[in-house]
């Protein structure tokens, strides 16, 4: 399969996804979205009926899937689904409940098609998460995603890291939990180093390896380790 094949496919398979989440979808909305004309559209259209897909055309409208069609539930990457519990924390934040709650039972629909083993990482993450919106735009990382995994897989993380005195160390970390404070993003993890937990601010790490080594989780859960502390 060529390459213009595989971008095709794509395009294919992200048209089915808003097709299931959209109940009108217009020619001209898919067209501006994947960079393609209205003819291209209308191709891509018309393989995904002969492939069986039962999209109906509105005239002057748009398409819709029939009603009662029902495809398999999308499979999430790991790290799609880190990113979406991260996104929750940041709308819990919202003033608004009524948005809220429509965040959560979409939350809750998504988790539902999740394997029992990605459930749980979920739930490991959700619980181990902390954010404040952050109002230093200026400060950063590159680390979030990497973290998320390590995280719930019980990864030992290695980091190169320097301090508030710009002095670097090399340190084997087991990650614990996130807590994003209103100038960064820390982590809190099993310093090898130090034999104690630390915190860790992301924008100071450098050259962050997952090692194959694997940890013990750490039973205590985040507010015990806050009443510790």
């Amino acid at each position: 399969m060529g390459e213009n094949d595989m971008k095709r496919l794509s395009r294919l398979t992200a048209i089915l996804t808003l097709l299931q989440t959209k109940k009108l979808l217009t020619a001209k909305e898919i067209s501006e979205k994947f960079s393609v004309s209205i003819r291209t559209v209308y191709r891509d259209i018309r393989a995904l009926e002969d492939s069986g897909v039962p999209v109906l055309t509105e005239e002057g409208k748009g398409y819709t899937l029939m009603e009662g069609f029902r495809i398999p539930p999308i499979m999430f990457e790991e790290k799609e689904v880190n990113a979406l519990i991260l996104a929750e924390q940041l709308v819990l934040k919202n003033k608004d409940s009524s948005f809220i709650k429509d965040y959560i039972q979409a939350m809750d629909k998504i988790k539902a098609v999740l394997r029992y083993s990605d459930k749980q990482k979920v739930n490991l993450l959700s619980d181990r998460t902390r954010f404040s919106q952050n109002s230093n735009r200026d400060r950063n990382s590159n680390n979030l995603s990497e973290l998320q995994y390590a995280l719930t897989n019980y990864f030992v993380v290695k980091i190169d890291y320097i301090n508030e005195s710009g002095i670097k160390s090399t340190r084997e970390i087991e990650p614990f939990a996130l807590v994003s404070t209103h100038e960064n993003w820390l982590l809190i993890a099993w310093c090898k180093l130090r034999n104690d937990f630390r915190y860790f601010r992301l924008d100071r790490m450098e050259n962050l390896i997952l090692l194959h080594e694997k940890f013990t989780p750490h039973k205590l859960t985040l507010q015990e380790f806050f009443d510790q502390s």
